[in-house]
């Protein structure tokens, strides 16, 4: 079993015993409003565009969390619990969730897959296809396999409009009364994520380099959308260590062909990063994500919708 997992179930009875004792029922005593509970940043963002204040929304992990490593508390399992809705993106990135789910009561709170109806894309397969990227046919190369499904839906704008849609759906089943003003929201929502998407293709759309070196293998479904190939040096989980195979590969591939900048993350150590970038003697800039935005970003005004836009300004740099 899932090493998670059974932390889960050990937070799970010690949080039933604490309930039983204290005896309390409600998220946020006292408000009739429906309340919503959100594991990490952009399903917040997206919860609370379709929300707006119809619904208590809040976030489970504190900004500045990596979500590839939260495990949840008993005081975090007690949210989810005494909430009306629990929203999370997807099976393959909050994997602690299966185990959540027997122990919860779908009458009283119910569990949305944000992502369900979307297609993942198994990282197996992106492998393959960076295989072809990094290597010429009469070269041998040294990926390991992996089962994992790439959890980073949300980086292609067109996934992030179907999960809105799902989020909206499941408010309005919940709280029908309410249900004009989240059609409204959730429109005003749409049309934003539709015009980011129009941005991307506008600017990507005749890139002649198609490839870009990234820290983490985070976005091969924004990549997919827009035509491009990412190439990283760890796997889906940021905390992956490449071996030194795959490095040689990396500065071979990064030396042949002309590349001249590596992406890196705020919230990850990039160390090994910067070793292969001084190593080939070419830049580091950032590219986010948006696993969780910091606490001092969320203060500043900074959103998923600003840091794509940011993100589409780096990748121009190099997609050109």
């Amino acid at each position: 079993m899932h090493k998670k997992s059974v932390l889960v179930g050990l937070l799970l009875t010690l949080f039933v015993v604490v309930l039983a004792g204290c005896g309390q029922t409600a998220t946020n005593k006292g408000s009739n409003k429906l309340q919503v509970v959100t594991t990490f940043y952009p399903i917040y963002e997206f919860t609370k565009a379709v929300a707006g204040s119809d619904a208590d929304v809040t976030m489970l992990m504190p900004a500045g969390t990596e979500p590839h490593d939260y495990e949840p508390s008993a005081k975090d399992i007690g949210k989810i619990s005494q909430a009306n809705v629990f929203i999370y993106s997807s099976n393959n990135m909050e994997t602690w969730v299966g185990s959540l789910k027997s122990s919860i009561d779908e009458g009283q709170t119910k569990i949305l897959n944000a992502s369900h109806s979307i297609k993942m894309i198994d990282e197996n397969d992106e492998l393959k296809s960076e295989e072809a990227e990094l290597a010429d046919k009469e070269e041998t190369t040294s990926f390991e396999s992996t089962d994992n499904y790439d959890p980073h839906i949300w980086l292609d704008p067109e996934n992030a409009k179907e999960m809105v849609t799902n989020i909206s759906k499941e408010l309005i089943q919940q709280d029908p009364k309410h249900k004009q003003d989240y059609v409204k929201r959730t429109n005003a929502y749409l049309k934003k994520l539709t015009t980011l998407n129009t941005e991307y293709e506008t600017t990507l759309k005749n890139a002649k380099n198609k490839t870009f070196v990234t820290q983490h293998a985070a976005f091969a479904y924004l990549a997919k959308q827009y035509g491009l190939t990412q190439v990283a040096i760890a796997g889906i989980s940021s905390d992956g260590e490449p071996s030194p195979n795959r490095l040689a590969e990396l500065q071979t591939y990064i030396k042949k062909y002309h590349v001249d900048t590596i992406f890196t993350e705020a919230n990850d150590s990039s160390k090994i990063a910067n070793m292969l970038a001084k190593e080939t003697n070419i830049k580091v800039k950032g590219l986010n994500p948006i696993e969780g935005l910091s606490k001092a970003q969320i203060e500043s005004g900074e959103t998923y919708l600003s840091v794509m836009q940011d993100n589409l300004k780096s990748l121009k740099t190099v997609v050109k």
